[in-house]
């Protein structure tokens, strides 16, 4: 069998790419898909809409490429981390739209568990913040808002899992009870309920969120065959043998499997993620620690500096500004003025993540002048997505192993916002450090493949993945220290006003 199929469910699009044995890309499809948004701050998406275009994407790529399911020695799924489904499990249907990792939501509910004193037992177990970014209050808002969920969830009618497993249930599904209802390690530790030190559900966590065990899926590794797909036409056969929540899966897809190594992803939003090894770490500086993804299914761990608007700010200008007709449109209308001309944009439309945690923070432009034009307001916001990372850079480099704050010899890069030039050389600048993008910037698709194609033998092990990486981009940084320093300070000043506009 000479492919490897990824899945790679997104936050606004579902794709399948089809990877040969070189890593390179055969074949593409994607589909976008519904965002809902009921209320503000609430983000919303219909579980079916994602299975049915994740479905339809994966044929469509097989038939692209004239490949046969038989051809296809595994099958890897990655996917947006923290969003949340509950549905019926004689059934199948959902019980309520899922909840978006960006759903703000639960804040009050977050505040109330921080007042209350239990953030630092919850990060010591966790090693995550009290924010309704993860998944605990989201599926506990969906028990006590949906009439007689809560009681059917503790009788085990109800199944709750983040999008990996909601995939996975219904491929295996084929209306004979052999449904999967399986989790891996990656995705597990995004939910504030795994306790990534012992490698466990964490029944006082449990209880902290009202969160019945019963609906719980079981955890796999990320690399191991957990079924074969049983339901989609064109698909049937194919071991499902990779998972990895996305950053986990471009953090492996980048060969990033030494303590030490990171890679910042520019997707919907931005994610900073470094290797540290075996041992937890919990941050100092307001970073999270995560469960790497692993192939000798062994816990690792990593840094993680979550940024929740990154490529969505260019959505932004596209939808709601309409200063661009596409997304691709961007790099060209910034770089039409040499400069933003004293523009600071600051993208918290959802509040700010790593390493600030303020899910009050509001969307600030400021700078603004008669002479302002389109070109000024994109570029400060391609710069906004670039200062984020810095910001978060800056916090995982005070946390590192040695206490000292090494600084990294470079960050690798990928992700759709990645191709960007003119944002990648801010990106150099803004660090002080190269930045280094692959030839196949879709690491997140090509870890899970990676994964997958591990666990079924297709690669024989990471050395095999190591030999066949293709030559790299690297952009330099070039502007002088004291004009990074400048524009630094404009956009923490411009930080400190979305962070007190609603004080």
């Amino acid at each position: 069998m000479a492919y490897i199929l990824a899945l790679d469910q997104g936050t606004t699009s579902s794709r399948a790419i089809l990877f040969n044995h070189s890593g390179t890309i055969v074949s593409v499809a994607q589909q976008e898909f519904q965002q809902i948004y009921p209320n503000p701050s609430w983000v919303e998406h219909d579980p079916l809409e994602i299975l049915s275009s994740q479905q339809a994407v994966a044929v469509e790529c097989l038939v692209r490429a004239g490949v046969e399911a038989n051809e296809v020695a595994a099958l890897g799924i990655t996917n947006q981390r923290e969003t949340v489904v509950i549905w019926e499990r004689a059934t199948g249907r959902p019980i309520h739209n899922a909840i978006v990792w960006q759903d703000r939501r639960t804040a009050n509910h977050c505040a109330e568990l921080k007042a209350a004193g239990h953030e630092a037992d919850v990060r010591a177990r966790t090693g995550l913040v009290l924010d309704p970014y993860f998944s605990a209050t989201k599926a506990a808002w969906i028990l006590d808002h949906v009439p007689g969920a809560r009681a059917r969830a503790e009788a085990g009618e109800l199944a709750m899992g983040t999008i990996d497993t909601w995939l996975i249930w219904n491929l295996t599904n084929g209306g004979d009870g052999a449904a999967v209802h399986v989790t891996d390690q990656t995705n597990a530790s995004r939910t504030l309920l795994y306790n990534i030190v012992k490698g466990e559900w964490d029944q006082d966590l449990l209880k902290l969120f009202s969160i019945p065990a019963a609906i719980l899926p079981e955890v796999k590794w990320s690399s191991e065959v957990v079924g074969k797909v049983n339901t989609t036409h064109g698909l049937g056969g194919i071991p499902i043998a990779g998972i990895a929540g996305d950053q986990q899966a471009a953090l492996f897809g980048q060969l990033c499997f030494s303590a030490g190594e990171a890679k910042n992803t520019y997707g919907t939003g931005c994610f900073l993620l470094q290797n540290v090894g075996h041992t937890f770490l919990e941050s100092k500086n307001r970073l999270i620690t995560t469960v790497a993804a692993s192939a000798d299914r062994k816990l690792e761990y990593a840094l993680e500096g979550s940024i929740f608007i990154g490529g969505a700010v260019v959505q932004w200008l596209r939808d709601n500004l309409r200063i661009i007709h596409a997304s691709s449109d961007v790099e060209a209308l910034a770089a039409s003025v040499p400069d933003s001309n004293g523009v600071v944009f600051v993208p918290a439309f959802v509040g700010l993540g790593a390493p600030y945690w303020d899910p009050h923070a509001s969307g600030t432009l400021i700078g603004l002048g008669r002479g302002t034009q389109p070109g000024h307001i994109a570029r400060a916001a391609l710069e906004a997505v670039a200062f984020q990372v810095a910001d978060a850079l800056e916090a995982m480099q005070q946390d590192s192993a040695s206490g000292a704050g090494t600084r990294l010899s470079s960050l690798r890069v990928d992700g759709g916002a990645a191709v960007n030039n003119l944002m990648m050389q801010f990106q150099a600048d803004i660090l002080g450090v190269p930045v280094v993008r692959p030839r196949v910037t879709e690491t997140t698709a090509l870890g899970a493949a990676y994964l997958a194609g591990l666990a079924t033998g297709f690669w024989a092990g990471p050395e095999d993945l190591r030999a066949q990486r293709q030559s790299d981009t690297r952009f330099e940084p070039g502007l002088p220290a004291d004009v990074v320093a400048a524009r630094r300070a404009r956009w923490q000043d411009a930080v400190s006003r979305s962070r007190g506009w609603n004080a």
